[in-house]
């Protein structure tokens, strides 16, 4: 435990005659540990890992450049702003159970297209587009700060590492051989396979029946406190929220990070 003592100012009024100083105790409190009881981390991959948001965005504007939307876009802007509104909206709707796959990759595209000038977005024209974002993404090997060196830590520390994700089945493969870590895990839970999304207890229920995973030393890390926070804690499971916006969080979590390089000094 390290405290600071800093001084504050001269002392005023009748402080002066007693010869007194005034400084200010600052009380820096320990990053706490987990007891190292955990045998085994569920771990969530888009925006946890993978830095999802940075290489969808690239490829958004790839998309956009190599299909000519400027054409039909005065204001390419207006495109980008809604497809992310969008895509966030419908992607809440997935993981809820609300609305299919099939629905979502549509749909996302359909609503910016449609204010397009002289484009007719026809179901069709949204799959083609779809696919081929959904080509430009998986190729990108972008990865969140620390990524990299927290899943070599983990590994080092014997941890069984399990990745849980609401992501695409023939996206996130090719995802994770693009970013170099197709080696890291040793169970890989996507909710297509689960047949349930997280926040569904029934999906952490699939993961911990496939893995083989104690729910007593299982701990869940993601970054969507809707989805892997609240779906974990009903689950039954202890949490560590990665925090990246900072905010305070929304949902109870066992604990809280701002960063992945923190999360080695709780494991």
């Amino acid at each position: 435990m390290r405290n600071h003592i800093i001084y504050i100012g001269k002392p005023q009024g009748a402080a002066v005659a007693e010869g007194l100083t005034y400084f200010l105790l600052l009380y820096n409190p320990p990053i706490p540990t987990i007891p190292v009881t955990y045998t085994d981390l569920f771990i969530d991959f888009d925006d946890t890992l993978y830095d999802t948001h940075g290489n969808a965005d690239i490829a958004l504007r790839e998309l956009f450049n190599e299909q000519g939307f400027e054409r039909y876009f005065p204001r390419p802007q207006e495109f980008f702003d809604t497809y992310w509104r969008e895509n966030l909206l419908l992607w809440a709707q997935y993981s809820r159970g609300e609305i299919t796959r099939d629905y979502l990759i549509v749909e996302r595209f359909r609503r910016p297209l449609s204010l397009a000038e002289g484009l007719e977005p026809t179901r069709e024209f949204c799959l083609q587009t779809s696919d081929r974002f959904l080509d430009l993404c998986a190729s990108k090997p972008g990865l969140i700060p620390g990524a990299r060196s927290l899943m070599a830590y983990l590994r080092e520390r014997g941890y069984r590492l399990h990745m849980c994700s609401n992501g695409f089945h023939e996206v996130q493969y090719r995802k994770l051989r693009s970013c170099g870590l197709q080696d890291s895990f040793d169970t890989i839970i996507l909710s297509e396979d689960a047949g349930y999304n997280k926040p569904d207890v029934r999906f952490f229920e699939y993961a911990l029946r496939q893995t083989g995973a104690p729910l007593a030393t299982t701990l869940m890390i993601g970054d969507n406190p809707d989805t892997d926070i609240t779906g974990a804690r009903a689950a039954g499971l202890p949490t560590i929220y990665f925090n990246r916006t900072g905010r305070p969080a929304t949902v109870p979590c066992t604990y809280e990070v701002t960063s992945l390089e923190a999360i080695q000094s709780l494991l």
